[in-house]
């Protein structure tokens, strides 16, 4: 008599299964997203950054997705004294601040230059101290324009003395605390420019091949998951040995 495949569907196996399975395979088609996503961001990284610097003065109407990562030239100065923290950030494992200053542009109008990294104290009872920049400076950087909006527990309002701790960079908000117009979207500061600080800007943070390496794991995650489902509700195992079945393959 000619073995046939039996099924034998035991209700919890059957559902841990089914809840798992589609969990498994979202996961695995996200970060293939997450993969082409960050592809595209070092994509144009790359094809903006091969542009020259063009004045910021030049670039105020732009829309942001021709702004992102540009690079751009500044002439003017710091304003003394008043920088904003960012909080919060880490560098090789240390904690620290980055340091936003404003910048009085030659041409009028204000910008928000961020000079990088520096150490702070984590527990935060003392404010780190940002060296002023004398004088007329001319610097480069590229303009940074945030993904999406930063994610707060509860809203945040502009400290009124400076330095000014911050735990997001709101550029409305930074914009209404000061005197003048400001340039909607902060500067990232070139390593080796005037006034500039520990400076590490990451594009991603996570590689696209890291992603596709996830996906690959998670959908043989999922691959397996099904395998053994099979093999633990049928007797497909037993026809493959070539054994006469004997029921499904549950005990």
């Amino acid at each position: 008599m000619t073995a046939r495949l039996e099924f034998d569907f035991e209700w919890r196996i059957t559902l841990f299964t089914l809840v798992l399975l589609p969990l498994l395979i979202s996961l695995g088609f996200w970060q293939m997203q997450r993969a082409d996503e960050k592809a595209v961001l070092a994509t144009a990284f790359e094809q903006q950054q091969a542009l020259p610097p063009a004045p910021l003065a030049e670039l105020w109407n732009e829309e942001a997705t021709a702004l992102a990562y540009r690079p751009v030239l500044l002439e003017g100065r710091y304003r003394e004294g008043q920088h904003f923290l960012l909080d919060n950030r880490m560098l090789q494992g240390k904690f620290g601040n980055e340091a936003l200053t404003v910048f009085e542009l030659t041409s009028g109008g204000l910008a928000l230059v961020n000079r990088g990294w520096l150490p702070a104290d984590a527990s935060r009872r003392e404010i780190p101290q940002v060296s002023d920049i004398g004088g007329e400076v001319r610097l480069t950087g590229h303009v940074y324009v945030s993904p999406g909006k930063p994610y707060l527990l509860a809203d945040e309002a502009i400290p009124e003395s400076w330095p000014r701790r911050l735990q997001a960079v709101e550029m409305d908000k930074i914009a209404g605390s000061l005197a003048g117009r400001l340039f909607p979207y902060p500067v990232r500061i070139d390593s080796g420019q005037p006034g500039a600080l520990a400076v590490d800007w990451q594009v991603i943070n996570v590689s696209p091949a890291k992603h596709q390496g996830y996906a690959v794991q998670w959908l043989a995650m999922a691959l397996a998951l099904a395998l053994i489902y099979l093999l633990r509700s049928s007797n497909l195992w037993q026809l493959i040995r070539g054994a006469p079945a004997s029921g499904a393959g549950k005990e």
